[in-house]
């Protein structure tokens, strides 16, 4: 994707900045980057849901599919309902907050099936996502369906059973065996970049 100097900002700068760091973690620990998103967007997400807190003490279905549209296009993307029903909903998305970039690193759609299942199973009990679409995978578009209560017509990620933060406490707190477990993440990153300048030492000392 090629950008205009006017096109270039703090935003599109984010996006790549973040996708490519996304693109590097997932080539250097494989598989448990998509955990390590997950986990983050269900922590993102209950930090979201302090924006939108008022006085009434159970959500209904309505409330939810606003809030997960308006946070979407609060932090760039262009989303919009579809389809409203009593056990589930359909959002569908003309553009990533991620933008094109997202074609770089498609397990960041962990984040959006994290965020969007684990604010269902904090507010209902229960929560499925199914991403029918994805930009990042070449669609034109990403179609979403949350599911609020176990259904078999489709499969999806599924949250149930979400710790919630003790009251003014911080989500981001994380466990000594989440950090542990980043910190094992990190360490592999480090490595991975000391064998390249290595190899390019080698490489130097070899044309030499």
């Amino acid at each position: 994707m090629n950008l205009s100097k006017g096109e270039l900002n703090g935003h599109t700068f984010l996006a790549k900045l973040i996708t490519q760091y996304a693109h590097i973690h997932k080539k250097s620990i494989g598989p448990a980057a998509e955990r390590y998103i997950e986990q983050l967007g269900l922590r993102t997400g209950e930090w979201i849901e302090r924006f939108y807190e008022d006085d009434s003490l159970d959500w209904t279905i309505d409330q939810y599919v606003h809030l997960i549209v308006d946070l979407k296009n609060s932090i760039g993307g262009h989303f919009e309902i579809v389809s409203v029903y009593p056990d589930h909903v359909i959002v569908r998305a003309k553009e990533c907050p991620f933008g094109e970039f997202v074609k770089d690193a498609p397990h960041l759609c962990k984040m959006t099936s994290s965020v969007f299942g684990g604010i269902a199973a904090r507010k209902f009990g229960y929560g499925k996502v199914s991403l029918r679409q994805r930009i990042a995978l070449g669609s034109p578009t990403c179609e979403v369906a949350v599911y609020f209560q176990p259904d078999e017509r489709e499969q999806g990620d599924i949250y149930q059973d979400i710790p919630v933060t003790p009251e003014n406490g911080d989500p981001f707190s994380w466990e000594e065996e989440t950090i542990s477990m980043l910190n094992n993440e990190l360490q592999k990153c480090d490595d991975m970049v000391e064998s390249l300048l290595r190899e390019l030492e080698e490489l130097k000392r070899g044309n030499s």
